[in-house]
Formats: C-alpha cells, sequence, structure tokens
C-alpha cells in the first residue's frame, strides 16, 4: 500500500536539524556561541542598542536613522493603551489563572477591537505588530496589579519601553541602570531563530490567518515549561541550594541521579549561550549594587561545578541561568518572568510572521503511519 511506505522518508524526532524555513531575521552558531540579528552580533547590541532600535532592525530588516527611530518609538508608545473592555476584563479575571494564560485571553480578546482587523495588506500587518508589542507589556502589569487588588498604573509616554514596564508594575519610576540593563534584557531575547514559539506562529500565519492568531499560538506555546519558565525553576534552585557552599554536593547528587540542572544545556549551543554570557555580568552587578550576592554566589558555584562535570559534553549555561537573577533584583515577580519573555520575543516573532508570508506557503509536513492495517471492522453488538 504506497501511503505505508516510508522509501525515501526521512524521520527527525522533535524536527531536530530540519529547514522548514529560509530567514534573514536571525541566524546562530552553536558552535562559536553567535547570535545575530540581521547580521550585526547580539553583543554589539546589547552595548550599543536598545529595545526600540533593535525591534526596529528586526522587523524591518535595517537601523533606522533617527527619524525612522523617533517615528517608530511614537507608535510604538501611542499603541500601549488598551482598549476598554479588555481592560474591564482583566478587572474581572480571578487571581490565580497563569499568567501566559492572560496574555492569550487579553490578546485575543483586544484583537476584536483593532482598527485593522479585517485587513490582511503588509502595512495592515505592521500596524498589528506594533499595537501587539506594545500592549503585551500593558497587559502583563494590569493583570499584575489586578491580582494585588491595586489600582491600574497607566502608561507613561515619557518613559521607553523597558522603563515604562517597570514602572507600570510597581508605580514608581525605576532606577535608570536598571531599567536600562532590563533593556538590554529584552534586546537579549528579541529573537532566536525558528524555536518552538516562533514556529507555532509560523504555522499559524501560513493559514493565512491573522497576526493576532499567530502571536495567541506563539504565546500557548511559549507556555510549556520546555520552553519558556526555565528561569522560574533556577530560582527555585538556587533557593533549594541555600548557601554557596551546599552547591557541589547538591549538583553531583543531581548529576548522579541525573536529574536535569535547570539553565543548563541548549538543543543548539554547544558552548556558553552568548546571551549567558552578557546577563551573568549584570546579574553581578545588580548584586553588588543591592548588597546582596547570596543568589549569585550560589549559581556562580554551580556554574563552576557544571563547568568541571559536563562541559565536555557540550553543557553550559543557558539564556535562563542568570536572568532569573537579574529579574528578581528589578522587582520583577517571579510567575511573571515567561511573560516577560513573550514581551521580549513577540518582536521576534511578528518579524517572522511579516516575512515568512510575503512568500507564503501553508505548512504541511507528512506522518510515518507504523500503525495495524487491514484491520476487520466489527460490529458494535459482536465486539466483548
Amino acid at each position: 500500500m504506497p501511503f505505508l511506505t516510508a522509501e525515501g522518508q526521512t524521520y527527525s524526532k522533535g524536527l531536530e536539524n530540519v529547514v522548514a524555513a529560509i530567514s534573514a531575521i536571525s541566524a546562530i552558531d552553536g558552535k562559536e556561541g553567535i547570535l545575530i540579528y540581521r547580521g550585526i552580533d547580539i553583543e554589539a547590541l546589547a552595548k550599543h542598542s536598545n529595545f526600540g532600535e533593535s525591534s526596529y532592525l528586526l522587523l524591518f530588516g535595517d537601523l533606522p536613522n533617527k527619524h525612522e527611530l523617533e517615528h517608530f518609538c511614537a507608535d510604538l508608545f501611542g499603541a500601549r493603551e488598551l482598549p476598554e473592555n479588555v481592560v474591564n476584563c482583566l478587572k474581572s479575571l480571578p487571581p490565580d489563572p497563569h499568567p501566559m494564560d492572560i496574555l492569550k485571553l487579553a490578546l485575543a480578546h483586544a484583537a476584536l477591537y483593532d482598527p485593522d482587523k479585517n485587513r490582511m495588506n503588509r502595512k495592515a500587518k505592521i500596524r498589528k505588530a506594533i499595537r501587539i508589542i506594545a500592549q503585551l507589556p500593558t497587559i502583563t502589569a494590569f493583570y499584575h496589579r489586578a491580582r494585588q487588588g491595586k489600582e491600574f498604573i497607566m502608561p507613561n509616554p515619557e518613559l521607553d519601553h523597558a522603563a515604562n514596564f517597570l514602572y507600570m508594575l510597581s508605580g514608581k519610576e525605576p532606577d535608570p541602570e536598571d531599567a536600562k540593563i532590563f533593556d538590554i534584557a529584552l534586546v537579549l531575547h528579541l529573537d532566536h531563530g525558528l524555536n518552538a514559539s516562533t514556529f507555532s506562529a509560523l504555522v499559524t500565519a501560513s493559514t493565512l490567518s491573522d497576526m493576532h492568531s499567530a502571536i495567541v499560538s506563539a504565546i500557548g506555546t511559549l507556555k510549556g515549561p520546555l520552553h519558556g519558565g526555565a528561569n522560574e525553576r533556577v530560582l527555585d534552585m538556587l533557593e533549594e541550594i541555600g548557601r554557596p557552599e551546599k552547591a557541589e554536593k547538591y549538583i553531583m547528587n543531581a548529576l548522579k541521579e541525573k536529574r536535569k540542572i535547570m539553565g543548563f544545556g541548549h538543543r543548539v549551543y554547544k558552548t556558553m549561550d552568548p546571551r549567558a554570557k552578557i546577563l551573568k555580568e549584570y546579574a553581578i552587578k545588580l548584586s553588588d549594587k543591592y548588597n546582596d550576592r547570596r543568589l549569585i554566589d550560589i549559581a556562580l558555584k554551580v556554574e563552576e561545578v557544571m563547568k568541571r562535570e559536563v562541559s565536555k559534553k557540550g553543557i553550559y549555561p543557558n539564556v535562563d541561568f542568570y536572568s532569573g537573577i537579574v529579574y528578581k533584583f528589578l522587582g520583577i515577580p517571579k510567575d511573571l518572568y515567561t511573560p516577560v519573555f513573550a514581551i521580549a520575543r513577540v518582536v521576534g516573532w511578528t518579524a517572522h510572521v511579516l516575512e515568512y508570508t510575503e512568500a507564503n506557503r501553508i505548512f504541511r509536513p507528512r506522518v510515518l503511519y507504523n500503525g495495524p492495517i487491514d484491520r476487520e471492522y466489527i460490529p458494535l453488538e459482536q465486539r466483548p
């Protein structure tokens, strides 16, 4: 039977190393530990750029000139407010859902009121992308305030993307240095090739569904613990270890029992994740600034032991290992770490949707059937 044959077909579990798209947005050299956005090394962007400029780069392909950047940021800052019905919805929600479920719900709700909801041309898609990028931080901050029984803090048009989010969470303008570090953390998370959530967005977009639906798909994918949320569990692990002198015993026991060490290893990188190098620097800086080195000293000891024991296997710290420490010092609640991931990665999601749908082809992979054949149908009354 022809449909059963596997001749000439290959199977890659999890689509590992399968090329499913061609993109000029970002690229990874896992062996050398290099990540580039539109050809520019992530270290250069972290050092010299910011969220607005790097987002423009990913969405449009080039660094903006001064006028283009001012116009883009004005559009972004002006799109932060949510439709009134979405705000009322956030006020009425129970206080205990997973925050990623709130992002899905609120963004899907916002789609109903989007001015371009019935338009699918490229300019409309770009306007939708800007609104979604601007609204995810507002959704996250509003929900966090709502579950605390506090009044919503409206967006401040005088603050940039990173500083405004921290302000809306707490009601206080953040320390400029802290806001800059958060801005850098967002830049580091903007895109990372065809990861699971980006692929999910593209699958949805490839059916010619709308931008909001594609991003809701991506958010649902990011919610999974194998994709987002690892930095939460890194902090849990560090708290469980408790003190630097206990780290070696903890790690050696975990390795012996074949338990996963959170924040280590990556499907692509076989050396230290370049984003982890940068976040490590800022985790140390914030620990010293706030005179609290407990977590960073435990983390450094864990890294030391892991480097000695498993680096020969290509297992090194990934982006999640130090990001949780950074976010903790910035006052971001632990269960919002994955929404913060989405707040950054939505730039990459929308950029990939814009790029892929320009030469769209619906995704339709094949499956190799390995079930039974030639089975007889047995009427219900004759089944045992």
